[in-house]
């Protein structure tokens, strides 16, 4: 669009460079800036427009204009806004998003509404009887800003509920301010709201009248709306009903712009248009909810002018004397990826098969196939609980039935546990970095073993590829050190080689590793860290680019070219937050309060989506949260250019695990409210600020450590690498003996079990007892499971931490067993057989005490009460905010299970 100073209102100039609301009213055809303090008040005789701009975190601009026609303003003055609002998009280089807003009067209240009445001492908020939780959720927010804004935050609130009678102090009061209480008419379908309901779209192209300032629109013919019926060069006119789109082309002049807001006005201009609102965008930048009103919409759009109009803009105001700063997109600041999670916690892995799972042992949970799908779990320590990562991992080459068989198995696992487990869909090449940081160290394999493979190989005919130790294989060399560190096989030939990349290469007890001219000493060390794990008994013989040997090449086939530049991965992108149950919208500048417990949320970051699932959502929504990702991913509604093989993270109100919450100012307290939305919100603005649950709340957010099971270069030589049957360190195992371990002497540890070398993932590691926490957890969840023995042995749900490598006896792990065996006497012996015993505490209305005093190791210990019954005078309140356990879970055990638990908790 060509842009010229006159066709720019002076009063517009320096315009939307930051953050912010500005407001003009139209005073004698001219757009005039109205002081900050007048924000919020609007005359119904007047017109105005108004710029919202947001500041996203790449230092972009994003601008939103609206204009508000007050319900007495002449229609001189609200032709002016209409015509103001596609300048001072001109003047923000074309590519706003515009809206015609109205007055309501008071006629306006009604039963599907929601209203705010503003008095000098007290906000009420009308609740219309038919409005949802949502729309009266969001409500309170304008409440809060006009409580912060105009009255310092000091004054009452009011929530008046529809059809409450005088009898109500507050309603009375409310009600008392319209001349008392009247019952509102129920409202009945008019023609207008059937017409709307029933509106059929229409594509309109605007066409400028030579002797007027008003254009014509004439419709568009075709079989289909698409968006080839869209030309650059003109402006449409899409009519909704109650919305009508002004589409500009990015070649359209301001007098065309104009010309299609005028014919705009026109449309809606007759009485039973009187609801219907315009909204204005341009080529490149169209919404959601437009795109949405297409039949189709291509999934790429050439928008490689978007800055050419904004610099042109910009360039005329500099020459003005006009500061430009924040009128031009800045370039992203790059920062190193961070996994925000735990990493010192317990992984379990399953290999699936055909309707099964297998448990790998743990020198394999870091060996995945192609052709295979995976399940791992892995629990580790949050703010006050634990926390647990339920995830599939799909490779390449993998089967449809076999990945279908994983979803459903990895399903039930976070089924089974109350859904306090987030769980994740990975697919091979799109790792996420928490994947990484859990396993650390993976080699990747091609071919598979599964029976879905192998089936898949026989029927079609094709060359079975699985790893053969002993076989010619090449492998790229990838990551940023110990703790994050890959080994990929890829094809062994020539032009499988990178020059940013070092490799390993094997034939028999051949074994090369070559280095690219572009690579550093660190991606060299990790060659050697790999080294150890995929050959750790043979010598190598180191290659350097250009100074291969000839047997090198050999091995590899022939020297050819191969590339040279590093494979670039889809990066994080500034998130966005786009409703799915409730708006169906994006949510600009989201905060944690927009996350609504009747609601899914889809938190948009480009390489991976997490779909939050509020705790109110019906069972049936709650199931498809996986499908609402996938299907979000496929139909890439913000035109993305989103992989369909992008990861998926389900994350559960109240389970927001840390590399979620990062994207949120998050108060943990906020998601253990009772309540809907509405109620929650209206707590904590009556509170002020501050919201109130029934149970103890999170400490506050912790930095987190990471561990490393493979030793620093300097404290290892290649003599002590690791075997295919070296343990992997994560704790002790299996489960019991967390609660034994609490009565073995400290220098009796099982010397097959080194301790972990912990280095740091990011900032420093304040997390408080965090293998006291793991133990404690082991342990419940070995004595939950005994009291599934007394029938035919069945698995678990619940996955167990991985047990140790067999190998030969010894004395010392004999030594263990016995304690073992020694400690489940122990706690057999505390277990009370007759049920009604068991309720003593509550049927003779025993004193409760706390844990820290009536634990065994108490240094303070309760004198008053029956040592042999301690169980029995902890609440179960108390027990289960050591856990995190699920109110109705624990009660719905026998008593004596209920203190069997509460038994175990003591003895620590």
């Amino acid at each position: 669009m060509a842009v010229s100073m006159r066709d720019l209102d002076p009063a517009f100039q320096g315009a939307g460079q930051k953050d912010g609301l500005e407001i003009w009213r139209i005073e004698n055809f001219r757009p005039a800036p109205i002081p900050k303090s007048s924000y919020g008040n609007f005359f119904t005789g007047d017109s105005y427009v108004i710029l919202k701009t947001t500041a996203s975190k790449s230092g972009a601009l994003r601008h939103e204009i609206h204009y508000w026609l007050g319900k007495d303003t002449s229609q001189d003055e609200a032709g002016a806004a209409a015509i103001k609002t596609v300048e001072l998009d001109a003047t923000l280089g074309g590519r706003a998003v515009q809206y015609r807003e109205v007055a309501f009067a008071r006629s306006s209240l009604s039963h599907d509404d929601i209203f705010i009445l503003d008095t000098k001492s007290k906000i009420f908020q009308f609740n219309g009887s038919n409005s949802s939780i949502q729309e009266r959720a969001k409500a309170l927010e304008v409440v809060q800003y006009i409580k912060d804004t105009y009255h310092d935050g000091k004054c009452e609130i009011a929530s008046i509920e529809d059809g409450k009678l005088m009898a109500d102090a507050e309603s009375g009061e409310f009600w008392g301010l319209f001349g008392g209480f009247a019952p509102l008419p129920r409202k009945t379908a008019t023609n207008e709201d059937k017409s709307f309901d029933s509106y059929p779209t229409k594509l309109l192209c605007s066409e400028r009248k030579i002797f007027a300032f008003e254009g014509q629109a004439e419709p568009v013919e075709g079989d289909a709306l698409t968006r080839d019926l869209l030309d650059t060069n003109k402006c449409y006119l899409l009519d909704c009903g109650l919305e009508v789109f002004v589409w500009m082309g990015r070649n359209t002049s301001l007098d065309q712009r104009r010309s299609a807001s005028g014919a705009a006005e026109e449309l809606v201009r007759p009485p039973d248009r009187s609801k219907s609102h315009i909204i204005r965008v341009i080529e490149g930048f169209e919404t959601v909810m437009f795109r949405s009103k297409f039949d189709s919409w291509p999934q790429t759009a050439d928008v490689a002018v978007s800055e050419d109009g904004r610099g042109k803009v910009a360039a005329l105001l500099k020459r003005q004397g006009v500061n430009v700063k924040g009128l031009l997109k800045a370039d992203p600041v790059k920062e190193e990826p961070q996994p925000y999670i735990d990493c010192t916690g317990n992984l379990q892995v399953w290999r699936v098969n055909g309707q099964e799972k297998i448990n790998l042992q743990s020198s394999d949970q870091s060996k995945f196939y192609s052709g295979d799908c995976y399940i791992f779990h892995y629990a580790y320590p949050g703010e006050d609980k634990e926390e647990h990562l339920i995830g599939t991992w799909f490779g390449k080459q993998s089967v449809e039935d076999e990945r279908v068989s994983a979803i459903s198995l990895a399903s039930k696992m976070v089924e089974s546990m109350k859904f306090l487990a987030a769980q994740a869909r990975i697919y091979e090449g799109n790792e996420p970095i928490q994947f990484y940081s859990i396993f650390q160290s993976i080699i990747v394999l091609k071919g598979g073993l599964s029976d879905g493979y192998k089936n898949y190989v026989a029927e079609k005919e094709v060359l079975d590829e699985t790893y053969q130790e002993d076989g010619v294989a090449l492998f790229r060399v990838q990551g940023s050190g110990p703790d994050n560190m890959q080994a990929i096989q890829v094809d062994a030939v020539a032009s499988s080689l990178n020059s940013s990349y070092c490799y390993i290469l094997h034939s028999g007890s051949t074994v090369f590793t070559w280095s690219g001219g572009l690579t550093t000493s660190d991606d060299q060390e990790l060659v050697e860290r790999q080294l150890d794990l995929i050959k750790p008994d043979l010598q190598s013989k180191m290659q350097k680019e250009n100074s291969e040997s000839e047997q090198f090449w050999e091995l590899l086939g022939g020297k050819t070219e191969y590339p040279s530049q590093k494979i670039v991965r889809s990066g994080e992108s500034d998130p966005r937050l786009f409703s799915c149950t409730f708006s169906n919208v994006e949510i600009y500048n989201f905060t944690q309060d927009d996350l609504m417990t009747e609601d899914i949320f889809i938190l948009d970051c480009h390489a991976d989506i997490f779909v939050w699932v509020g705790q109110q959502v019906n069972s049936k929504d709650r199931m498809q949260a996986l499908t609402i990702g996938e299907k979000f991913l496929e139909h890439d509604f913000f035109m993305e250019q989103l992989s369909r093989e992008a990861s998926i993270y389900i994350i559960m109100e109240g389970s927001e695990p840390p590399f979620f919450t990062r994207f949120f100012t998050w108060d943990s307290a906020k998601s253990s409210m009772h309540g809907n939305s509405f109620q929650r919100k209206l707590t904590i603005l009556k509170n002020g600020g501050s919201p109130t649950v029934n149970k103890p709340k999170r400490r506050a957010p912790v930095s987190y450590g990471g561990r490393s099971s493979v030793p620093e270069k300097s404290q290892r030589s290649r003599s002590m690498s690791f075997s295919p049957d070296r343990v992997r360190v994560r704790g002790r195992s299996p489960a019991f003996n967390a609660l034994a371990a609490t009565f073995e002497n400290a220098n009796a540890r099982n010397l097959s079990t080194p301790p972990p070398m912990v280095t740091k993932l990011y900032p420093k590691s304040v997390t408080p007892d965090s293998s006291k926490l793991a133990s404690k957890s082991s342990a419940i969840a070995a004595l939950t499971a005994s009291f599934d023995k007394t029938g035919p042995a069945r698995e678990s749900n619940i996955p167990r931490s991985p047990k140790m490598s067999p190998g030969p006896p010894k004395p010392k792990q004999q030594e263990t067993n016995n304690k073992e065996n020694s400690m489940t006497s122990k706690l057999e012996s505390f277990t009370i057989q007759e049920d009604a015993k068991e309720g003593e505490a509550e049927d003779e209305n025993l004193p409760v005490h706390p844990y820290e005093r009536l634990k065994t190791t108490s240094e303070d210990p309760v004198t008053d009460i029956d040592v042999t019954k301690r169980e029995i005078y902890l609440s179960a309140e108390e027990f289960r905010g050591h856990f995190g356990m699920a109110k109705d879970a624990f009660h719905k055990l026998p008593k004596w299970k209920q203190n069997k638990l509460k038994m175990a908790l003591l003895l620590f």
